[in-house]
């Protein structure tokens, strides 16, 4: 057996047997693993803590052919704050529902764990609008998986003024005059097409820090919704716990 030293974030669990458990880690090196973990669910066992959902760590791993044990892990941050808002809970292992579909193993998931990571805390630690860091995950995650929208210019004739429509079919932004070659594109203000180029544009540590109005999150939910839906090719709904 190979013996692997690697941080990482509990994005599933379940149980085996009597006291064993099954759980996935998100990793940055190799993507998505499931571990088992030996006695985790007896109440004086060193791997209780780490092998709860939302728990990062570091993790002390063996590996045997395809398969990985947990031998000791670290705890690093566990959330408590996502563990006793209800809301909080809800809107997290809604993040993490997506994030278990986008990711698998023997990945570089780098830059998904870090937006991960920052959005649980953000979620965990402010009281921002929990649609508004859902709407900003989203987008941000597109942009990791590939599907940055066309933000500069209209994506028809190129013009950079009166960009007023947003495109999920054609990707990106869509001026006046244009908008009759996709009558399926979505009318925003300018408060959300200019949160739309800074969740695209902005520092990794500070894409949640902006302000818009109540009209512009509505709008930002609608547009990010449709268009994780329509790239992951898949309907995502918020599930009340």
């Amino acid at each position: 057996m190979k013996q692997i030293k690697m941080s990482g974030i509990v994005i599933s669990e379940s149980n085996m047997g009597d006291y064993d458990k099954m759980v996935t880690l998100l990793t940055p090196n190799f993507g998505k693993i499931s571990c088992s973990a030996r006695g985790a669910r007896r109440t004086k066992s060193l791997l209780l803590a780490g092998t709860q959902f939302l728990c990062f760590g570091e993790y002390q791993l063996f590996k045997g052919g395809d398969t990985y044990k947990i031998n000791s892990c670290e705890t690093i941050e566990m959330f408590y704050n996502l563990r006793t808002d209800l809301d909080k809970l809800t809107y997290s292992s809604y993040i993490t529902k997506i994030i278990l579909d986008v990711t698998t193993e023997n990945q570089n998931s780098y830059n998904t764990l870090k937006l991960f990571l920052n959005t649980l805390y953000t979620v965990s630690e402010t009281d921002k609008d929990l649609n508004l860091i859902v709407s900003v995950f989203k987008f941000r995650l597109l942009k990791i998986l590939g599907f940055t929208p066309n933000i500069n210019e209209c994506i028809f004739c190129k013009t950079k003024d009166n960009l007023s429509y947003f495109s999920i079919i054609n990707n990106g932004f869509i001026c006046d005059s244009c908008i009759n070659k996709d009558l399926g594109a979505i009318k925003i203000s300018e408060a959300t097409k200019n949160a739309i180029k800074y969740i695209m544009l902005a520092d990794s540590k500070k894409i949640f820090s902006f302000s818009i109005s109540e009209e512009g999150k509505k709008e930002l939910e609608i547009i990010s919704s449709l268009y994780l839906n329509n790239k992951l090719e898949k309907e995502y709904k918020l599930e009340k716990l």
